[in-house]
């Protein structure tokens, strides 16, 4: 990790050379009474910048920034085709939607940033006032163009803990975009996993929201310290609608809402630093979150002090009319009747604080000059969310550097390098998580024949969702990393069946190949599609508006893993998904059980360098794995009331033992948060506290000793969870409130430091005012929400 944070800071300074010869738009309107205007001053305080151009707009190019474009107004981004310019698409674009625009295609870097400059260019130079588009795309684990790097899922690299990795990738990914004219980034997101059925767990951060906003916020500075924008999404509580559906209502209260969904997005819209946010599909408590005032404004604007913009998500404004069915359902489109639903939607949604208005939808937003004019929608609301967007555009630096495009000779320097690739390799594997190992088949000897298995093992990269298109014919599979990791000749392959079928006739191949190996590793899971797959009806288990009754393996893959595992080969199970799987029948066999959730370009060569004892295993689950899909919610911080447990099973004896919670099975999770293996051993004593006696201002420390009592130095994730033994309202039985990821030699002992503020434990009490009550708290030390090692008591007065 010292020679890659060597070789980070050379590639730095070489990265700052190249981006000092970069191309830039020019500033230069052609109306000269401009040139001196205080907006154009960058040596004037933004808000004075802000105000000086707002008050020269007209309402109509007002409305024109609160819309988002689209680089395909005037590009044939049609897969295959050769990207035919339309000027007069162009023209009308900046005239109607003037204030981003997207531009997350399939098409090459050269077709991308000829487009955006001609964008930029005719924003900044042919407009009457000059002002910049935002340039967007997605970015939850990579910039979205071919062939830049893929990073793992975020719920992959959250099981990585590793605050300071996930800053290097946002900086990585901020330099990919950048090179190409890309201004923002639509991720990450601070959602939460507490519905495993939802298509979308792998696009978030795990369960818990301390643990989503450390990472979500480094994620933010990173992408942010190369003025590449993030956007925080999708506020707020998005992720756990109703049935496990995407875009359902999530139902809560006020005490929930800030108890448990808030924490992740304050810390990545607050601390981060972030310049925009997305509001979210689904109603809160019955409130469309694209509309509501509370949630955008009185705890946003007015709790917070949040002053850059809101947008919504593609086409989600029209939700308002074709789905909450708040305004009536007769919506047009561009050079079309405004009608009373177009109308109807800007007056809940803009006055709301849904500045922005994105596009997939009725551009509804066209609406605001005639609601002015009327009188039926203030100018101040107008100006308000202009205000905002501007402020967001100056804080950038877009009005001095419209876009950053690197010289075309220096783009394979900067995009996918190698020192990109190595990234996302140690990334990918500090996120692996070992499961099971009781029989230590792991770490596997590379004198040893292995036979790879299994319909993820080859043939495809089974990257997650927000990939572009046709990208799963580009990475290193894990058969790949285990060729390379012990050659060809020690290595034999068979798919044993696919991924979407029932056919079993590979089995008796897969299984003879087992029979021959020493070790056998079967690679199963889940599987997602790109960008374009995802919306075409293809198959996939998970990804966005992919949802599930079940988190069984699907078709014939558990038969396939139970006929390779009744060989006599030690078997390694490898679950390479994109949410946790409900197979806790492995746990009664021999096999060991590693997670891989959806992994990077590298994901092979990270498998390969945990299977084979490389690199140690460090990853920590980012989320709780139940024994079944009734067993939901599993999250670990349920409240003090919650999750009796008297447990029931069928017997192998062939007896029925009843329970009661439940009468066949247990509320408790298979396997917990931050739950992990290593192939060394990790001790824990003298759990102290800086302070014990304090009050709610004041800062504590956590301080224990860990020590490597294994032969095999390795990382451990030393986490913090924090007990409120007596409160005034019911609240989570635990919190996890500090981790550190610490590098621990074999036979060394490390101190680890957990820092806390006393603020940070307190509770939305009866009249919803948050208060840190006095009494006592307990600060549990361990290596997952239930491996408590030590404990110590601190008390507030």
């Amino acid at each position: 990790m010292v020679l890659l944070h060597s070789f980070n800071i050379l590639l730095a300074a070489c990265t700052s050379l190249i981006f000092a010869q970069v191309s830039y738009g020019s500033s230069n309107n052609t109306n000269g009474s401009l040139a001196s205007a205080p907006y154009r001053n960058p040596n004037l305080p933004v808000e004075t910048r802000v105000q000086d151009l707002l008050d020269r707009m007209t309402m109509q190019e007002k409305a024109a920034q609160l819309m988002q474009g689209d680089i395909s107004n005037w590009l044939n981004t049609t897969y295959g085709t050769n990207g035919a310019f339309n000027y007069s698409g162009l023209v009308q674009n900046f005239q109607q939607k003037a204030g981003m625009f997207y531009v997350g295609y399939p098409i090459s870097w050269d077709l991308l940033t000829t487009n955006i400059k001609r964008g930029q260019d005719y924003a900044v130079n042919s407009t009457r006032l000059g002002i910049p588009a935002i340039v967007q795309t997605e970015g939850i684990h990579g910039f979205l163009i071919g062939n830049a790097t893929i990073f793992n899922s975020p719920i992959a690299y959250a099981c990585s803990w590793n605050r300071s990795q996930i800053h290097d990738m946002g900086v990585q990914i901020a330099r990919e975009a950048q090179a190409l004219g890309v201004s923002q980034l639509f991720a990450p997101l601070a959602d939460l996993a507490r519905e495993l059925r939802y298509g979308r767990v792998e696009e978030t951060y795990g369960e818990d929201g301390y643990l989503a906003g450390e990472i979500a916020m480094n994620y933010v500075q990173g992408l942010q310290s190369l003025n590449v924008s993030a956007m925080v999404k999708h506020y707020a509580a998005y992720s756990m609608p109703e049935q496990g559906i995407n875009t359902g209502p999530v139902h809560g209260g006020e005490r929930e809402l800030r108890t448990t969904w808030l924490p992740s997005y304050k810390r990545a819209i607050i601390d981060g630093g972030v310049w925009s946010i997305m509001s979210a599909y689904s109603s809160y408590d019955g409130i469309p979150q694209v509309a509501d005032e509370h949630t955008l404004t009185d705890i946003l604007r007015t709790e917070w002090g949040y002053d850059f913009f809101v947008s919504s998500d593609a086409g989600a404004t029209d939700r308002l009319a074709n789905a909450f069915n708040v305004c009536p359902d007769s919506l047009n489109g561009y050079n079309a009747p405004i009608t009373e639903g177009n109308e109807c939607i800007t007056l809940n949604a803009l006055p709301a604080g849904g500045d922005v208005e994105m596009g997939g939808g009725s551009f509804n937003y066209r609406s605001i000059p005639e609601l002015v004019a009327s009188g039926q929608l203030s100018e101040n609301t107008v100006n308000t969310a202009v205000s905002r967007v501007l402020r967001a555009k100056f804080t950038m630096g877009l009005f001095e550097k419209p876009y950053q495009i690197a010289p075309r000779s220096q783009w394979q320097n900067i995009i996918n390098n190698d020192y990109a690739k190595q990234l996302a390799r140690e990334i990918d594997r500090d996120s692996i998580v070992l499961l099971k190992n009781d029989h230590s088949i792991l770490p596997i000897s590379k004198g040893k024949k292995v036979a790879v298995i299994g319909p993820m093992a080859d043939g495809f990269m089974n990257y997650g969702d927000y990939v572009v298109y046709r990208s799963q014919y580009s990475g290193v599979t894990p058969l790949d990393g285990i060729q390379t990791a012990i050659g060809n000749g020690s290595v034999t392959y068979a798919q044993g069946c696919e991924r979407w079928s029932l056919d079993q006739s590979g089995f008796p191949a897969a299984v003879s190949a087992a029979e021959a190996a020493d070790v056998a590793v079967v690679v199963v899971g889940t599987w997602s599609r790109d960008q374009m797959e995802l919306w075409e009806g293809l198959n996939a288990t998970t990804g966005e508006h992919v949802d599930v009754n079940s988190l069984d393996l699907v078709g014939a893959m558990r038969p396939l893993v139970q006929a390779i595992v009744n060989t006599t080969t030690p078997t390694v199970v490898v679950f390479q998904s994109g949410k946790p799987l409900t197979e806790d029948w492995i746990s009664n066999t021999t096999a060991s059980l590693v997670q891989q959730f959806y992994p990077s370009e590298q994901g092979g060569n990270a498998l390969a360098d945990i299977l084979f004892g490389d690199v140690n295993p460090s990853g920590k689950l980012s989320v709780s794995f139940p024994h079944d899909v009734g067993d939901l919610p599993i999250y670990y911080d349920y409240l003090n009331s919650g999750r009796t447990t008297s447990p029931g099973f069928v017997g192998a004896d062939g007896y029925l033992y009843f329970g009661h919670q439940y009468v066949f099975g247990t509320p408790q999770p298979w396997f917990e948060f931050g739950y992990g293996l290593s192939y060394t051993n990790f001790t824990y004593s003298n759990v102290t506290l800086s302070a014990t006696n304090v009050s709610a201002s004041d800062q504590i420390t956590a301080t224990v000793h860990v020590t490597n009592s294994g032969g095999k130095s390795g990382a451990e994730v030393v986490q913090m969870y924090v007990k409120d033994v007596l409160a005034s309202v019911d609240v989570p039985n635990i919190q996890l409130k500090g981790f550190e990821k610490v590098f621990i030699h074999a036979g060394q002992t490390a101190t680890v430091n957990l820092p806390l503020n006393v603020s940070d434990v307190g509770l939305w009490n009866k009249q919803m005012q948050y208060v840190v009550e006095p009494g006592q708290f307990i600060a549990y030390v361990g290596a997952s929400s239930l491996d408590i090692r030590g404990q110590a008591s601190f008390y507030v007065s």
